[in-house]
């Protein structure tokens, strides 16, 4: 199994929410990510390049990478964990037919005053055809839900 952990654009390798997985996870993959959202992308291609099995934990922006990346490698896909992810910054169009199998579980704060929970969730579901989506008594860092959730039962 592959795992990684893939930060927001406000995000570090070396945040709150990367520290923790890593402390959790020895062999967490936990790249650094910096540039535009193209120049990410082409960084998480390389990396993740002929591996398989893979469950990605995205935050914000690399929740809406994780994402992205799943759709155009689904066989490659384990599950995803998406924290508040910023699925709407993107034209998901020409997914929609094709709807990822993999179990995706989704933590979105009802407070969050930066991805607007109802679009994340409306996209969500034409998405992910194994969707948990939970919203949560949180804001969009997700510091509190983060604290609690247990990854190791998530993530194995």
């Amino acid at each position: 199994m592959t795992r990684i952990f893939i930060h927001g654009l406000e995000g570090s390798s070396q945040g709150f929410k990367a520290r923790l997985l890593t402390g959790l996870f020895p062999d967490l993959i936990c790249p650094q990510f910096n540039g535009a959202p193209e120049e990410r992308m082409d960084r998480l291609e390389e990396i993740l390049r002929e591996k398989g099995d893979i469950s990605i934990v995205g935050s914000s922006l690399g929740g809406l990478m994780g994402a992205l990346y799943a759709m155009q490698h689904p066989d490659a896909i384990d599950r995803l964990i998406l924290l508040a992810p910023a699925l709407p910054m993107l034209d998901w169009a020409s997914y929609l037919d094709q709807p990822l199998a993999a179990p995706v579980k989704i933590y979105h704060g009802i407070h969050d005053d930066v991805v607007p929970l109802p679009q994340t969730r409306e996209l969500a579901q034409k998405l992910f055809s194994d969707l948990e989506f939970n919203e949560v008594d949180d804001d969009h860092r997700l510091k509190k839900t983060v604290r609690d959730l247990d990854f190791r039962k998530l993530l194995s």
